[in-house]
């Protein structure tokens, strides 16, 4: 995979590092120089370093991101993170856009934008290294009994319906042997176990219980929505 990172700092250089060890391919959007030129220096493997504002189309494009399967922006700040990611999915059309959530009181401005969000350091290696094997969406946690899997996924933004209007969870035409259970969206995380008027909407987090050779297929129903 080809990702893009906004932002060089302990959280970026990580993410960088962990995802060139896997052999992708990544370019670094950092706005300091002497951050910028010492990652220059520390990293290995295929990338490229920008020192440039990642919140600026034109250092994005100077990144290649056309090409990119993946953009993360990992600043401390939030609102450079919300605006990059904007940038980078309405401007650029990148399929999959994380962005790092600094307030935990800012996670449903994201998720109102449709833009996967985490707190996590390690869990944004996680949801991309997961992405490459279930083709596109947040698995945030996965666990298992038997042969049923339960994942939790967040929704992407809609292709095909409103966003504020949502699509009705009993609707959502996912193969037999699959089921949302709950879904969370607000800003501590509660879920709630979904019912017959539970709508779901871009940024929403849901739970999905499925068979494990099913879990793919699942996940391709919610990004056709």
């Amino acid at each position: 995979m080809y990702i893009v990172i906004n932002g060089g700092g302990k959280v970026g250089e990580y993410l960088a590092q962990v995802m060139l060890a896997d052999g992708n391919e990544v370019a670094v959007i950092e706005e300091d120089q002497e951050t910028a030129d010492r990652l220059s220096s520390v990293l290995t493997g295929r990338y490229l370093v920008i020192w440039g504002d990642g919140c600026m189309s034109r250092f994005q494009e100077d990144a290649d991101i056309r090409r990119a399967d993946v953009f993360v922006s990992t600043t401390g700040k939030d609102d450079a993170n919300l605006v990059s990611c904007e940038i980078a999915t309405r401007v650029f059309n990148v399929p999959r856009v994380i962005a790092r959530v600094n307030s935990p009181k800012n996670q449903r401005i994201f998720r109102e934008c449709g833009i996967e969000c985490v707190s996590s350091t390690t869990l944004i290696a996680t949801i991309i290294e997961e992405d490459a094997v279930l083709g596109g969406i947040s698995v945030l946690s996965s666990l298992s009994h038997g042969n049923v899997a339960l994942n939790q996924v967040s929704v992407p933004r809609f292709r095909h319906h409103d966003p504020e209007e949502g699509v009705l969870a009993y609707n959502v035409p996912l193969p037999d042997g699959c089921l949302i259970v709950a879904v969370s969206r607000d800003d501590n995380n509660d879920m709630e176990v979904v019912g017959s008027d539970t709508y779901l909407h871009p940024g929403d987090v849901v739970v999905i219980a499925s068979d494990k050779e099913l879990k793919q297929a699942a996940v391709q129903v919610l990004r056709s929505l």
